[in-house]
């Protein structure tokens, strides 16, 4: 059997990890991560499963990082195709309201 993925299935194994990540709700601002614009980067290995999130806080010194890390580990369990998650924290370029969805910034009552 070849376990090599299409780009294609490859595209849609991404989407359905970030509807997953989607259930990863910011406890301080009740929306969850995605929305807000946090997750910069989705990288999935078609052959071994293998998935590293790129996410950045809305904070440095946000106290959030381990549940918010720990949350998405579990979120990611729904994914049959991830078989390891690896959450990298990165700061550049930093997280601004801009990167917020229309929704995020409605629901927060940011113009």
């Amino acid at each position: 059997m070849n376990d090599v993925r299409t780009e294609q299935e490859i595209e849609e194994i991404k989407e359905r990890i970030l509807t997953a990540l989607e259930t990863v709700i910011d406890p301080e601002l009740g929306i969850d991560i995605v929305n807000l614009g946090l997750i910069y980067e989705v990288e999935f290995d078609g052959t071994n499963g293998d998935t590293v999130i790129k996410m950045t806080l809305t904070t440095m010194g946000c106290p959030l990082a381990d549940i918010l890390t720990d949350q998405i580990h579990q979120a990611l369990k729904e994914v049959p195709e991830v078989t390891s998650t690896d959450v990298k924290l990165v700061w550049y370029p930093a997280w601004t309201t801009d990167k917020m969805s229309r929704y995020a910034r409605i629901a927060l009552g940011i113009r």
